[in-house]
């Protein structure tokens, strides 16, 4: 595998794990029910928000996550634009799969990450909604960004893995022959002249 391969691999991979662990760490700050207060004197009727980091760890987590996508598919490129002379070839099956996976697991995680990243953004003071409920984040909306996220990434890590290989495909037509000599017969050619054979060449048996 060549360096660049490997490089690029190394970037991208890094920053799935980092914006997986963010994810986790947003759904393990994230305001719960039990944080908000209510009812208290100087404000009945309304819900008292704790300050949360998971507002910062939600964005950072999407941002490396749309950071990772972009390397990988600005270095690899758009499959939907190439063509490949061998369609059937296995390399590019798993590359176009994993391109399409990639893509829809992305989406989803950017929007889960995003959407737990705004929804808890309510700090201070709010007015209780439908009279008397505190909407929190639900759980698992940061950890399954952050699963997702991770996914994308894997699957983004071996479309371009499979695409690289799939440009150049081994060559073995060539190779097959090589140190072995092929050749045909060689048959002398045939004269059409008569050919007169001495008469002593042969015994000749005398009968009684």
């Amino acid at each position: 595998m060549e360096r660049k391969v490997m490089a690029v691999c190394a970037v991208v991979g890094f920053l799935g794990v980092l914006s997986a662990a963010l994810g986790f760490a947003a759904e393990g700050t994230r305001v719960k029910a039990s944080d908000v207060l209510t009812d208290s004197e100087d404000s009945p009727g309304a819900c008292i928000y704790p300050r949360s980091p998971a507002l910062g760890l939600g964005l950072m987590s999407a941002v490396a996550l749309m950071v990772a996508q972009s390397i990988i598919n600005t270095v690899a490129g758009c499959i939907c634009c190439k063509r490949h002379p061998v369609p059937s070839d296995t390399n590019w099956s798993v590359a176009l799969i994993s391109f399409i996976v990639s893509w829809v697991t992305f989406i989803i995680a950017f929007l889960l990450l995003l959407t737990g990243a705004a929804l808890n953004d309510q700090r201070g003071q709010e007015n209780m909604y439908f009279g008397s409920f505190c909407y929190v984040v639900k759980p698992g909306v940061f950890s399954g960004g952050a699963v997702l996220s991770l996914a994308s990434v894997a699957l983004a890590i071996v479309y371009y893995v499979a695409l690289t290989s799939s440009k150049n495909p081994p060559s073995w037509g060539p190779q097959q022959n090589q140190g072995i000599a092929m050749g045909q017969p060689v048959i002398p050619p045939q004269s059409s002249e008569p050919v007169f054979v001495h008469e002593d060449t042969y015994n000749r048996q005398q009968f009684p």
